[in-house]
């Protein structure tokens, strides 16, 4: 029997043990492999205007999952060598050569890798033309996805993750060189002090964070840190956040570990000292993974958590600027009745207003078209100008640097502005952002070029592309809510599809790190259980310390990670003038669902090892 022999026997004798490494693997191989062929679809390449940017976008999700994926498989490994070092020091007492010992482990993850490879491109594939209508469907585009093989996305795959595996199996190849035959026995056995809680620590920990999230919700314009650090701002927030999570977990649960074992009520009660005892023997390594899953939580639920949140506002955002479906400079056009919710012609007229030390040109209206508009638009009704008053407007208005007009000389006469808007009337496109409106008399009086323009809304304006396309040919300065909220649509379509495909393996990546790590526990305290289960006690109650002491490692960084996804996204919403709540609401409970499916993956696994341990003793 060859090496190689003996490591196809070994994958299938551990294939249980390897499941869960090989599935996140095929998962991820098979999300690069997508994005890579998406990259070169002609799908959307020749229905979308944005192809380029979305191409773009594509190669660059790539590239980030490469990274992350070349990190995730390398920490995923390294849990599997603790776990079979102990059968490589067997292979070494008997006699097996440290060289041939090294080429076993290299076969085997190169197997693992090649076989992960495979199953991915295969399911990639396959997938491929569901993914896509997917992300058609979130642009807005009315396109059959074709069902193509890219030649260019498969060279591209099989070259990074053969890379990634090549790296991986040398580091199965050297386990044998590094460590000695005793720490190879005992590699599973090797525990920590049981640390002290440090109020110090604490207060540290707690400081940081505080000071992240002072940081990040404060006014970009007004801050004299943002001024003072620029750019390398987030960095620093990314450091305190990182370092706060990391002693907040290390200080901070072993003061109530701590404090819950010298509790004899809760102590003494079914197996709660055993719970405590074990997870402050390991609160060092704990809280190493803590902060990882915490971080990557965080991650997901922000970048995700902002997408969603902007491609939720779209609608909003493209009424916001372009309230009629459709403005124009000119004569009427004819469109199909049918749809017409209203129209409107008006005449308009441009000055330009001195300010303190610049001019601005306004776009004026009288104020009897302003009712028209805005009842159209259904505004609040407000009073009647006065001869020396006027209304002003401006779309873009935000109190942190702008300014708020107050007056204006027209024609040598000080104006005042009775109520001012922060919102548009007409669509920003055709008549710009400001805009002043004034008694019928003195628009009459004001010398000046005047315009005509057209302002219609139509049924179901997101669907009227076609007479869209029509006027925009027809017209001139046109403008279009249609054609805004298509345009909005493709692009951010492209970004939601990246960002929660990126998230999702990402929240795989958490779920099989901590997976990981519970059964390399697991394996570790069968023994104790199967003590435990010889004295007498019951399954019942060893399966609720189970339930705790993974329900400790699962839970605690999520709601970190909530907390911390909360703070950047209020920062993000606030910074964007957007309404996040409904949005980040539905990505953190989608997110918490599919999280805690693998806590009862983790939960069952750990059972049914720990039961299997100890009726084979």
């Amino acid at each position: 029997m060859t090496l190689f022999d003996l490591a196809v026997k070994n994958i299938r004798r551990n294939m249980k043990s390897y499941s869960l490494y090989i599935g996140s693997t095929v998962f991820s191989i098979l999300i690069y492999f997508t994005f890579a062929t998406l990259k070169y679809s002609n799908d959307i390449s020749g229905a979308a205007e944005t192809s380029k940017q979305i191409q773009g976008v594509m190669g660059a999700a790539a590239f980030v999952l490469m990274i992350f994926v070349a990190i995730f498989i390398l920490y995923s490994n390294s849990f599997f060598m603790k776990k079979r070092k102990k059968e490589v020091a067997l292979y070494s007492l008997l006699g097996v050569r440290k060289r041939s010992i090294g080429f076993l482990m290299f076969f085997e993850n190169m197997v693992i890798g090649l076989l992960s490879l495979i199953i991915g491109v295969v399911l990639g594939f396959l997938l491929s033309r569901a993914l896509l209508s997917i992300l058609l469907k979130l642009m807005g585009l009315d396109v059959v996805a074709g069902f193509t093989f890219s030649t260019g996305a498969l060279i591209n795959t099989v070259i990074v993750f053969f890379i990634i595996f090549l790296v991986t199996s040398l580091m199965g190849y050297r386990v044998i060189y590094r460590f000695k035959l005793i720490d190879l026995f005992h590699a599973e056995k090797k525990g920590e002090e049981v640390p002290k809680a440090r109020i110090v620590t604490v207060f540290l920990g707690v400081l940081a964070l505080a000071a992240a999230y002072v940081i990040a919700l404060q006014d970009l314009m007004d801050s004299e840190v943002w001024r003072v650090l620029g750019l390398a701002t987030p960095i620093v927030i990314i450091a305190l956040t990182v370092i706060g999570s990391y002693l907040l977990f290390h200080s901070v649960l072993v003061y109530v570990l701590s404090a819950l074992k010298r509790n004899p009520h809760w102590a003494w009660k079914g197996l709660h000292m055993m719970t405590a005892s074990q997870l402050l023997y390991r609160i060092r390594g704990n809280a190493k993974t803590l902060t990882i899953i915490t971080v990557l939580s965080a991650t997901t639920i922000t970048s995700g958590g902002a997408v969603f949140g902007v491609y939720y506002n779209a609608e909003k955002n493209v009424e916001m600027y372009t309230p009629y479906t459709y403005m124009w400079e000119g004569d009427p056009q004819t469109i199909d009745p049918a749809i017409i919710e209203s129209e409107v012609s008006f005449n308009s007229k441009m000055i330009r207003v001195p300010l303190a030390s610049y001019e601005m040109e306004y776009a004026v209206i009288d104020e009897t078209t302003y009712h028209t508009l805005a009842k159209n638009l259904k505004w609040p009704e407000v009073q009647k100008l006065q001869e020396s008053e006027i209304f002003a407007i401006d779309a873009y208005y935000d109190e942190r640097w702008s300014d708020k007009l107050e007056s204006v000389i027209i024609n040598d006469t000080d104006y005042k502005v009775a109520k001012f808007f922060d919102q548009a009337l007409f669509n920003v496109g055709t008549l710009g952002a400001n805009a002043i409106v004034v008694p019928d008399q003195l628009y009459e009086e004001m010398d000046s070029d005047e315009k005509l323009l057209q302002a219609v809304n139509v049924i179901d304006y997101k669907k009227q592309i076609e007479v869209s396309n029509e006027l925009a040919e027809a017209t001139e300065n046109f403008s279009s809510a249609t054609a805004d909220y298509n345009s909005s649509i493709e692009s951010l379509g492209a970004l939601l599809f990246v960002g929660s495909f990126l998230g999702l393996v990402f929240l795989v990546a958490t779920g099989s790190i901590i997976f990981f790590k519970m059964m390399t526990e697991a394996e570790e305290d069968k023994a104790k259980y199967a003590i435990l289960h010889k004295i007498g006690v019951s399954n019942k109650d060893m399966k609720r310390t189970i339930r705790g002491q993974v329900g400790v490692i699962f839970i605690a960084p999520l709601l970190l990670g909530l907390i911390h996804g909360g703070v950047a996204l209020t920062a993000t919403s606030n910074l964007l003038m957007m309404d996040f709540l409904v949005p980040v609401v539905i990505w953190m409970v989608a997110y918490t669902l599919i999280y805690a499916v693998y806590y009862i993956a983790t939960v069952h696994n750990f059972n049914k090892l720990i039961r299997r341990s100890y009726l084979e003793g």
